[in-house]
């Protein structure tokens, strides 16, 4: 717990002098309910004073120090003669009443304004450190985590933590004071009595503790349901032309269902577990003034006054709503530590691509890349085995062999997205291990199969290739790509938004369009990863004219199902499950008779 809560610290620490006047705000605001009960019993013995002195000594202020009692007793009896004198005191001393109220409400607003304010701005700092350190994890942790369960940890786990510092700050400084202002109240005042009835509160505290586990392992399940709510909805929204064609509609509303009543069932839990200890904090509360009563039946013959009685029970119901609000926190925070565990559990994930703490630069324009006995497992699968393969620089070489032979995981290397398990890769002589991945990136363009467009302009995603580009640059990449003729068929020409991943285009636009965005990066470097494998003729015509007008004057690494893209490569590499088992150009291959031979007849037979 002590852990959490620093964490939790951590988050609003930079807010911390607005987070200390919400503070203070609340202490002053505990303060105020004490000082309600003292100024209605001060203005009560002023306007009615008591026949005889007997009467102050039954007034808390005899509890006090000599001199705040001369004051108290000075003050009433001015007091006393000014209400004989001058009628409108009373009306002044009454309304003093409402005005201590008004001014427990202005600090009550504070409080939460000033709490809210840290607790709003500390979460949205979490969720962009959270949505920061995802990206910056490589490409094996999201093959392992669906993007629905992370979306549901940087949004919905992080809500119970913005509930936590809402309420709980303010409860844990305002009521703490109120209740401690109270109880010290009555112990001045009669300290046996309210000892007696304090009696039965310490049981309340066993099934409290009870709950709090009861409620920790169920929150922990809610929000686990809650990322699959997340998690089927975001793969039915995305894969929707899959759950119409196959008629998935009815099992995916299913899978939905049974979620969503798992987590009613969870989160009614909770409620049980959150509002149950409230009522017992009551019936032991009215347990403790039933054994005063009986005390007070049984016991003493002097009994006290019906005022000052009526005032002690009137004072111990008012400390009800603070110890409920606290018994309320400790549900809260006990929530809020099950839902954030799982956020914080992120960011302690560490990358698997280590960045080196003194990045050297790259230059790869102009110079060789270099895979030197390179080994690669996803996990007990070996993907790659010894690979050795140098790369001259402006060189066109295909990668090519069966699915599953290791093409597109030796690009994710060259992009370091994973790090080889042995050997090393150089550009230019430099290891990829002592350069920054973003300083590797920035001189490398990707185009790949499955083009990812974002629901935006078509000028802002050929813009993303190199951010700050101008008009000029981006309409000039568009003409590399041969895609300006059919954006400026549409009505907004280069404004027009293409919807989510692209789905307004076609296949062979949204490629194209892919295609713009490389060029205007102008990378020495250029990876094709099975660019018209998904097109028709008639597109993949267009698309390889702006592939090869692409490909000018740049080292390209061009994996290929179809070899008619790549029969005038100057080296090809074949693989076979994870290893190089021949080079070549085209000619020599075909002529060696071995695996390349093969794929070739396979795809040119008739």
């Amino acid at each position: 717990m002590t852990k959490f809560l620093l964490r939790v610290w951590g988050l609003a620490k930079p807010y911390r002098l607005r987070l200390y006047l919400g503070v203070l705000a609340g202490v002053l605001t505990g303060l105020v309910s004490p000082l309600v009960i003292g100024t209605v019993m001060f203005v009560y013995s002023a306007v009615f004073p008591s026949p005889d002195q007997s009467g102050m000594a039954q007034l808390p202020m005899q509890k006090l120090p000599l001199f705040v009692q001369q004051w108290f007793f000075a003050a009433r009896q001015a007091l006393e003669s000014s209400v004989q004198t001058h009628p409108w005191t009373v009306m002044a001393l009454i309304t003093a009443i409402p005005f201590i109220m008004l001014l427990s409400g202005i600090l009550g607003y504070l409080n939460i304004y000033l709490l809210q304010w840290v607790a709003s701005r500390a979460v949205a700092d979490m969720r962009v450190q959270l949505f920061r350190h995802l990206l910056d994890l490589s490409a094996g942790f999201y093959s392992k985590n669906s993007s629905g369960e992370l979306i549901s940890r940087v949004i919905n786990d992080t809500v119970a933590l913005q509930n936590i510092l809402n309420n709980a700050v303010s409860v844990i400084v305002r009521d703490p004071v109120s209740l401690i202002g109270v109880l010290v109240f009555l112990l001045w005042q009669q300290p046996k009595l309210t000892l007696i009835t304090m009696v039965a509160l310490p049981a309340v505290m066993i099934p409290i503790i009870i709950y709090n586990r009861k409620i920790r392992r169920s929150s922990r399940e809610a929000q686990t349901l809650v990322a699959e709510l997340t998690r089927t909805m975001t793969e039915s929204f995305t894969g929707h032309r899959i759950v119409k064609a196959y008629n998935l509609e009815p099992i995916v509303t299913g899978q939905f269902k049974n979620a969503a009543r798992r987590f009613v069932s969870q989160y009614m839990r909770i409620v049980r577990a959150s509002s149950i200890p409230g009522p017992l904090i009551e019936f032991f509360g009215s347990c403790g003034v039933a054994l005063l009563l009986a005390y007070l039946i049984y016991g003493p013959e002097h009994h006290p006054n019906p005022t000052v009685f009526l005032q002690l029970i009137g004072s111990i119901f008012f400390m009800y709503r603070p110890l409920k609000n606290l018994t309320q926190l400790q549900n809260q925070i006990v929530q809020a530590r099950a839902a954030s565990e799982r956020a914080f559990a992120l960011l302690d994930t560490q990358a698997t691509v280590v960045e080196p703490a003194r990045p050297r630069k790259l230059q790869a324009a102009g110079t060789d890349i270099h895979f030197d006995h390179v080994h690669f497992s996803y996990g007990e699968k070996v993907a790659l085995h010894d690979i050795n393969l140098e790369i001259q620089p402006g060189q066109l070489v295909a990668l090519v062999g069966a699915s599953g032979s290791g093409k597109t995981t030796l690009a994710n290397l060259l992009l370091r997205f994973y790090d080889p398990a042995q050997g090393t890769i150089r550009i230019g002589g430099e290891d990829l291990r002592d350069v920054s991945t973003r300083d590797l990136r920035s001189q490398i363009a990707v185009v790949t199969q499955e083009t990812i467009l974002f629901d935006d302009t078509v000028r802002r995603n050929i813009e993303l290739g190199r951010p700050g580009a101008t008009n000029d640059e981006i309409v000039a990449a568009a003409k590399h790509a041969y895609a300006y003729d059919f954006i400026m068929q549409r009505p907004e020409g280069f404004e027009a938004v293409i919807g989510e991943k692209g789905v307004m285009l076609s296949g062979g636009q949204r490629q194209r369009i892919a295609i713009a965005r490389a060029v205007l990066r102008n990378a020495p470097i250029l990876v094709l990863d099975e660019a018209t494998s998904a097109l028709d003729t008639e597109s993949e015509r267009a698309v390889q004219a702006a592939l090869d007008e692409l490909m000018k004057g740049r080292t390209t690494i061009c994996i290929a199902h179809r070899l008619s893209t790549i029969l005038h490569a100057d080296l090809i590499v074949v693989l076979e499950q994870g290893r190089i088992v021949e080079t070549g150009r085209h000619e020599e291959l075909v002529q060696r008779g071995g695996v390349y031979q093969k794929l070739y007849e396979l795809q040119f037979s008739s």
